[in-house]
C-alpha cells in the first residue's frame, strides 16, 4: 500500500492515540509491517498509554470528597466576610515568614531559611508518582533506563551529582533481582532518581529516590495505602496498591523519601525493601 502521503512522527503518534481515519490508519500498519523495529517502539508506547489508564481511569468516577462540594457552594456574607479576613491573615503571615527568613534567633545567630510545609509533597503523593514512573518506563522494552548497568560507575557519578548525595544503587543480586540501570526524572521540586532491576521471569522492580517528600519523620499513606509495620529503626515502611497491578512500598528517611515498585506482592517488596534499607543505611 503507498501512502497518500508522507508517513510523520506525528503521524505515528496520532495512529497510537487512535485519532486517524481508518484509511490513515491502514496505512500507517502497512508502514509498520515492513518496519519492525517501528512497530516495536509504538506497542510500547501503546503499553504505557493501557499502563496509566489503568492507573488514572478509576479516578474519574470517584465521588468528590464533601469539603470540596462545600467549598463550591456560594457563601453567605458573613461567611464571605471570614473567609477574606483569613485570607488576609494568611497572606500577611506569608509576607512576615518571608521578610524574617533567615533572621536572627535568642542565641544571637542567624537562623537558616526553612520550607514551609505546606510546600512539601506529602510522602501518598511521593509513592503515587513512583508507582507512575514504574508504570511509564517498565514495559519500554526499547529504552527502560538512561544509563545501563554496564556503566555502573557513570550512572553513579551522573545521579550523585543531580540528586546532591550519593546515589549508589543497592545490589539485589541475593534476591534475585539484577540491575538494568537507571535513569534522572523531574519531581515536584527539584530532580528525583530511578534505578531499575530485573528478575528472573522478566519482572521489573524499580527503586524511585527523591527529596522532595514531606518533613523529616513524617509519612503520609496514600489514598489506597494502608500502614506496615516497620521492619527497621528510624523508618515506617508502608504499602500502597496504586492501580494497574502496580504496589509500591515506600518510606521516609531524613529528606529523601524512596519507594520500591512492582507487580510483586506486599510480603516480597517487604522482604526487598528491608534488604535496600539496610544497604543504604550501611552506605554500601
Amino acid at each position: 500500500m503507498t501512502p497518500t502521503s508522507p508517513i510523520t512522527e506525528a503521524d505515528l503518534l496520532a495512529w497510537v492515540d487512535g485519532e486517524l481515519s481508518a484509511e490513515r490508519a491502514g496505512e500507517i500498519e502497512a508502514y509498520l509491517a515492513t518496519r519492525p523495529h517501528e512497530a516495536e517502539r509504538l506497542e510500547a508506547y501503546r503499553a504505557q498509554k493501557r499502563e496509566l489508564h489503568a492507573l488514572f481511569d478509576p479516578v474519574l468516577d470517584e465521588q468528590l470528597p464533601e469539603r470540596l462540594v462545600a467549598a463550591a457552594r456560594p457563601p453567605a456574607y458573613g461567611r464571605m466576610r471570614a473567609v477574606a479576613a483569613g485570607l488576609a491573615i494568611a497572606l500577611l503571615g506569608g509576607v512576615a515568614g518571608w521578610v524574617l527568613r533567615g533572621s536572627a534567633d535568642p542565641s544571637g545567630q542567624r537562623a537558616p531559611a526553612t520550607s514551609s510545609p505546606i510546600a512539601a509533597i506529602d510522602a501518598g503523593d511521593f509513592a503515587q508518582r513512583a508507582a507512575v514512573a514504574h508504570a511509564v518506563y517498565s514495559p519500554d522494552a526499547r529504552r527502560p533506563v538512561e544509563v545501563g548497568a554496564a556503566q555502573e560507575d557513570q550512572l553513579v557519578a551522573w545521579l550523585s551529582k543531580r540528586m546532591g548525595t550519593p546515589m549508589k544503587p543497592p545490589h539485589l543480586q541475593a534476591l534475585g533481582y539484577a540491575l538494568e540501570g537507571g535513569r534522572l526524572l523531574p519531581g515536584g521540586r527539584g530532580p528525583v532518581a530511578q534505578f531499575m532491576y530485573r528478575d528472573d521471569a522478566g519482572g521489573k522492580l524499580t527503586l524511585y529516590v527523591s527529596n522532595d517528600v514531606a518533613a523529616p519523620g513524617t509519612v503520609a499513606p496514600s489514598s489506597q495505602g494502608t500502614a506496615a509495620t516497620a521492619q527497621a529503626p528510624g523508618a515506617e515502611f508502608r504499602f500502597a496498591q496504586e492501580g494497574g497491578g502496580v504496589n509500591v512500598f515506600y518510606w521516609v528517611e531524613g529528606r529523601f523519601g524512596y519507594a520500591l515498585s512492582s507487580s510483586a506482592g506486599r510480603d516480597e517488596l517487604a522482604r526487598v525493601a528491608t534488604v535496600v534499607y539496610r544497604e543504604l543505611k550501611s552506605g554500601r
